[in-house]
């Protein structure tokens, strides 16, 4: 014990690093146990959509979803899903629902407003479309109106 306190007192800078980056991997897995949603790989996500007709949402903006979206997949806005703007995804309230975005950041925004509006299967697809495009798994492109 005397020998850690040395190194304590003799690496301070570097024992705070170490309590800084403790703590926050505690925060982080503390945060994702107790989210009102999940994290799902695209495997997890295409057997949710296969077995329990669950549905993807992609959340970008027009111009990304035209340029390559999942197949079957609704188009709502973050900011429509944020201002409690989302009809077309009503009926599915009680179906597995599968936000994406492009890099899975965007869309836990948007799965916490679907939760706490009374969404019961809320998913967020991990690193989003990077993570779909990874498994090598299909993209529908918008033909561009002229």
């Amino acid at each position: 014990m005397q020998q850690f306190i040395e190194f304590v007192q003799a690496n301070l800078i570097l024992s705070l690093v170490w309590v800084g980056l403790v703590v926050a991997l505690i925060f982080s897995v503390i945060k994702q146990k107790t989210a009102l949603y999940k994290i799902i790989t695209p495997s997890d996500a295409t057997i949710l959509v296969n077995r329990e007709k669950g549905v993807f949402v992609d959340v970008r903006s027009r111009d990304e979803y035209r340029a390559g979206h999942i197949a079957g997949a609704l188009h709502v806005l973050a900011k429509d899903i944020k201002a409690n703007n989302a009809a077309e995804i009503e009926k599915h309230k009680s179906d597995p629902i599968i936000l994406v975005c492009k890099t899975g950041q965007t869309a836990t925004e948007s799965a916490n407003a679907l939760a706490k509006a009374g969404f019961e299967n809320v998913n967020v697809l991990k690193d989003g479309l990077i993570s779909w495009n990874e498994a090598n798994l299909p993209l529908i492109r918008s033909k561009k109106k002229k």
